[in-house]
């Protein structure tokens, strides 16, 4: 196991169990206690924890990881999501796309489709989606203005306006971080609702791409109502009920 897989375990299971101790960390990854330790302490240096005598406790940035730090979450259910939703987008289509490890997952799944080798456009707020499209010839990419913010990789703030404004979406894809049937779709940072709000009112049709763990969840700040959202990609681990409640308020729901 590689020094960031084991960061992300650990993250992890401080997000369950909200306190661990070395020994009990050290056991559940079957690596020695020193190295526990040494984690440990290189995590609370980037206040990814608080360090406890003994052992660790979650801080609330635990709740938003890093990106870096979600890559392997649910990783087979983000790959099944992006394979069907990028069935949604046509030669030509003008796409819209947030930040997000499911949302990045689509946008590698686009770039090497051979149905879009005639050109496609992207319009993103995510700088890891741009930077990595951009040696991709047949893809264009358009990038939102806006200030850089660490956990997601997003653009966001009153500069983002600007780009958003000026554009036209065949499709949205929006990465959430809860969507839930009253609330609707929300993000943990007011600053990505609020600029992935502008994203959405670009496009014709809106997509929401997040596996199951996300749904029936609320997160701080609201992006959207369900009748903004015409489809939801995810995982086939999605409740039926919970896919009929969806349904029942007009969303589409794709289980992949």
């Amino acid at each position: 196991m590689s020094r960031y897989d084991r960061w992300n375990a650990i993250l992890e299971l401080l997000v369950q169990e909200g306190r661990l101790s070395v020994e009990e960390a050290a056991q559940a990854l079957d690596v020695s206690t020193a190295t526990i330790r040494r984690d440990f302490d290189q995590l609370a240096q980037q206040q990814m924890l608080m360090r406890t005598r003994g052992g660790a406790v979650a801080q609330s940035v635990s709740y938003d990881l890093p990106l870096r730090y979600k890559t392997a979450r649910h990783a087979d259910e983000k790959h099944r999501i992006a394979t069907a939703a990028a069935e949604l987008v046509t030669p030509g289509a003008v796409v819209g796309l947030n930040g997000g490890t499911t949302t990045s997952e689509l946008a590698r799944t686009l770039a090497t489709l051979p149905s879009l080798e005639t050109g496609f456009t992207i319009v993103t707020n995510a700088l890891n989606i741009a930077a990595e499209l951009t040696v991709r010839r047949h893809v264009k990419i358009v990038v939102t203005g806006g200030v850089a913010r660490q956990q997601s990789y997003e653009l966001i703030g009153p500069l983002a306006s600007g780009v958003l404004e000026q554009v036209t979406l065949d499709v949205a894809f929006l990465g959430v971080d809860g969507l839930d049937v009253e609330l609707g779709a929300s993000a943990h940072h007011e600053g990505e609702a609020s600029v992935n709000h502008l994203l959405i009112s670009r496009a014709a049709q809106v997509v929401v791409v997040a596996d199951s763990s996300k749904i029936g969840k609320r997160a701080f700040s609201r992006i959207c109502p369900l009748s903004q959202i015409d489809t939801l990609v995810t995982d086939s681990r999605l409740p039926d009920a919970v896919a009929g409640q969806l349904s029942d308020a007009g969303v589409k729901v794709v289980r992949a």
